[in-house]
């Protein structure tokens, strides 16, 4: 009855070139393997750069000095109540070639102040006997001053030119220039207004800074000037 068996499954038979491809196989996975690990360890093993960058710190500095407080102010002075008069308008001695900028924050010019009535340097709504502020840094005209510059005594003269005298040449030099409270010429404050000769022109400005003056005052106090003299060239006959 069982005189013939069943196989469940085949056997298969083993070859001998499956074992020597599998073995091959293996071998170059295991070289490709060795080969990259050398080669990570090469590239570990190159330096890196590293970027440093040097900071350079601050020096200990001094503690900053506290300033002392400030003065208490000066005592305020009432300043002298303005006569009662007008005001007089100063040409510059410098005469401006632009137009100057206009100031419309400034206070209107009230024409009673330039009347010509009462004390000059007052105001139309001044004080009966009040006194007008002197200014000396500001000159004044003759008209203004109480004493006018007139030439101290011993003061030199321009020198006659040479050239001009033997050749009987007069003339006549009108400056303009301003005498400061010491009695001297302002410096560059020199303007000709008329002249004869060149060279008496520098006569005159060769002498100016030399000349003394008595100053002018107003109110008893020296007081700058704006002064027009005429400085004559003449042959004594």
């Amino acid at each position: 009855m069982f005189n013939n068996l069943l196989e469940s499954k085949p056997k298969k038979e083993r070859r001998g070139g499956g074992t020597v491809t599998s073995v091959v196989v293996h071998s170059i996975l295991v070289g490709l393997a060795v080969y990259a690990t050398a080669n990570a360890a090469i590239r570990n093993e190159k330096p890196k750069q590293e970027k440093i960058d040097f900071v350079e710190t601050p020096k200990d500095q001094p503690p900053p000095k506290e300033e002392p407080p400030p003065p208490p102010p000066p005592d305020v002075v009432v300043a002298p109540p303005p006569p009662k008069g007008f005001q007089v308008l100063t040409a510059p001695v410098e005469i401006p070639d632009v137009i100057p900028d206009i100031d419309l924050s400034k206070k209107v010019t009230d024409e009673s102040d330039f009347s010509g009535k009462g004390v000059a340097g007052g105001t139309s709504k001044g004080v009966e006997g009040g006194k007008a502020v002197v200014q000396s840094d500001q000159p004044y005209f003759e008209f203004q001053v109480e004493k006018p510059v007139v030439p101290a005594p011993g003061s030199i003269s321009p020198r006659y030119p040479d050239m001009l005298r033997q050749a009987g040449v007069e003339g006549e030099v009108l400056a303009q220039f301003v005498v400061d409270t010491t009695g001297k010429a302002e410096p560059g404050s020199l303007k000709i207004l008329k002249s004869s000769h060149d060279m008496f022109i520098q006569s005159v400005k060769n002498a100016l800074p030399q000349m003394k003056f008595i100053p002018a005052e107003v109110g008893g106090r020296k007081v700058k000037q704006l002064v027009q003299q005429p400085f004559t060239f003449s042959i004594s006959k």
